[in-house]
């Protein structure tokens, strides 16, 4: 198979879809690889590196894409990558096409096999290409709240973790998952007051042992979120539903309830969001405010740390990305369940289940797009395509 993998093009986005290891083990097993020049000098990667993993060096991201049989990226294809992609091309990268439906309408139009990294599941539920950058993100956005509390970024002029004589910031984190445990133990790490809500008891418990006491566990509804949130001085969003939109779980009406230069980051902002206030900001402007709040909702945070963002995604993406070049798309779903999840549009059809149901598409089973015993593409209707406003 031909894989490309171009430069990402998304407002400082350094990271790149392969390292030199991963192209080395594509050229090993008889595959050819088209880097776009410069590719991954954002991630400390050199184009000599890759070329004696074996390699091709392309000047012009138009020709990576127009030779490719599968493209390998980071970021989902933004609006200037759009005339690029290829009919029926695969693309294996993260899409959160809930929350893009532009790209979803392009996708489906040229019958494009996106294959998402944030929806690839084995059967015990795990999310295995999520994790690593979840756990970036989870530790990051402690890091970038700290710094928007401090008065000459708009905050109310704290340290997360006080000192002697003077109490911490009290830090809320709304979901207990990877990005709750991993700002949990940064924040913990710092000092910090911190109270953690989540749906799972089990996972609330598994939380206080970890911690040893040293966090505050709350189940999470309307009622404890709104306390936590009102008496926070930094709220972290952290709640994901595989593929769909996040839940709204902090309302307009509280944001303006919470004190004068409280801090919230949204780590679920390129899912939409948990925080009705958030929407998506750049590293160039990442911060804005709603009611004295000040609001951090980057939608690649990994981004800013591309080295270390890189090389954990590779660690998890390659595996994959190797069983489908070996294979072919259609035999790599039906040997491997947990690859058949991250296929989320195949043929004209939307075959993620919550990708369809968010965005208004006929939803049609990943195997029976595959064999062909779908309808013909274009004759599913779509019923609804919501717009983004």
């Amino acid at each position: 198979m031909i894989i490309g993998v171009p430069k990402e093009i998304k407002t400082r986005e350094y990271r790149v879809g392969l390292v030199p290891a991963g192209v080395k083990a594509f050229t090993g097993a008889g595959h050819k690889v088209f880097i776009e020049r410069g590719a991954g000098e954002g991630a400390g990667i050199a184009d000599e590196e890759y070329v004696k993993a074996g390699g091709k060096l392309l000047k012009k991201a138009d020709d990576i894409w127009q030779r490719a049989e599968m493209i390998i990226k980071v970021k989902e294809p933004i609006e200037p990558e759009y005339a690029r992609i290829q009919n029926g091309q695969i693309i294996y990268t993260y899409f959160h096409l809930a929350a893009v439906p532009e790209l979803a309408k392009v996708l489906v139009e040229k019958k494009v096999a996106a294959v998402a990294y944030e929806t690839i599941q084995p059967d015990d539920g795990s999310l295995p290409l999520l994790k690593p950058m979840s756990e970036v993100a989870g530790k990051m956005s402690i890091q970038v709240g700290a710094s928007s509390l401090e008065k000459a970024h708009g905050g109310k002029g704290i340290l997360l973790g006080g000192v002697p004589g003077v109490k911490p910031a009290r830090v809320a984190i709304i979901g207990g998952g990877v990005v709750g445990t991993c700002a949990a133990k940064v924040a913990v790490g710092m000092g910090a007051q911190v109270t953690i809500l989540d749906i799972s008891v089990n996972q609330l418990t598994y939380l206080d042992d970890i911690f040893q006491g040293k966090v505050t566990t709350l189940y999470s509804d309307t009622y404890n979120i709104a306390n936590a949130v009102r008496e926070a001085d930094l709220v972290v969003g952290g709640v994901l539903i595989p593929g769909a939109k996040a839940p709204k779980l902090v309302s307009k009406e509280l944001i303006g309830e919470m004190t004068k230069g409280s801090v919230v980051v949204d780590v679920a902002v390129d899912q939409g969001g948990c925080i009705e206030t958030c929407k998506p900001t750049t590293h160039d402007n990442p911060t804005y405010e709603v009611s004295g709040v000040i609001h951090y909702c980057v939608a690649n945070m990994p981004g800013a740390v591309p080295r270390t963002s890189t090389f954990a995604l590779t660690n998890t993406t390659r595996p994959y990305g190797r069983k489908i070049a070996d294979l072919g798309i259609v035999e790599a779903v039906k040997q491997d369940k947990a690859l058949a999840r991250g296929l989320n549009t195949y043929g004209g059809h939307v075959t993620y289940e919550a990708v369809a149901r968010d965005l208004g598409y006929d939803y049609v089973n990943i195997l029976d797009a595959v064999s062909g015993k779908a309808p013909k593409a274009g004759a599913a209707k779509v019923t609804r395509l919501r717009a983004a406003k």
